[in-house]
């Protein structure tokens, strides 16, 4: 457990299915050992080799509704019939023990983010091109066209949403993309408003 000498950050990273958010993330936690995700909350059954508390929090569904008649959740979404959520308490758990909180989630969920914590560092993530973006997605061979069209469509609704975000990152090489998002956290670490705990006691002399 890390030495409680700072408060953790809550990220939110959004961007379109395909613009390769999954690897960069994976880059950035490699370099900044602080970052972690919060487990979230599902209704949804386990899969094999999945376990409790550790790739979720498995829950049954009058379980998630009463946390959120009960305001728990930080976000929470629907996806298939099965909810989806983070709650409140564990990221707060999380940046009170120095955890940067990342949260990896669509443009609904990070707009709920920020109408509760106006703290959070939001980025969106986007790939050089609309046409790179089909590009990949095709690339994939993983699924039809009718599906992929709809995915384009659904990139340039939340596209909409970018002005709402603090920083925007163009994922053209993975290691440029991840630095950039680095530096954004790092330039974080140094607000005054992070760093006021250090000089506490030298302005009360």
């Amino acid at each position: 457990m890390l030495k409680n000498i700072r408060k953790g950050q809550l990220v939110v990273i959004s961007g379109p299915s395909g613009v390769g958010k999954s690897t960069v993330i994976a880059e950035v936690r490699r370099e900044r050992k602080t970052l972690t995700f919060s487990v979230s909350y599902t209704t949804r059954l386990p899969r094999q080799g999945e376990e409790d508390h550790v790739h979720y929090h498995f829950v049954d569904r009058a379980e998630f509704e009463q946390m959120i008649a009960e305001d728990k959740f930080l976000e929470y979404a629907t996806y298939e019939n099965n909810y989806y959520g983070t709650a409140k308490r564990d990221v707060e758990q999380l940046t009170e023990a120095g955890y940067d909180v990342l949260l990896d989630i669509d443009v609904q969920g990070g707009a709920s983010v920020r109408s509760v914590r106006p703290d959070a560092v939001s980025i969106f993530v986007i790939p050089p091109s609309f046409g790179e973006l089909s590009r990949r997605l095709y690339g994939r061979k993983s699924e039809s066209t009718e599906v992929i069209q709809g995915r384009l469509r659904r990139a340039r609704e939340e596209y909409k949403e970018i002005p709402n975000y603090d920083y925007l990152v163009v994922n053209d090489q993975v290691p440029k993309a991840a630095g950039e998002i680095l530096a954004i956290l790092k330039a974080q670490d140094c607000r005054v408003s992070a760093r006021l705990d250090m000089i506490k006691e030298d302005i009360s002399l």
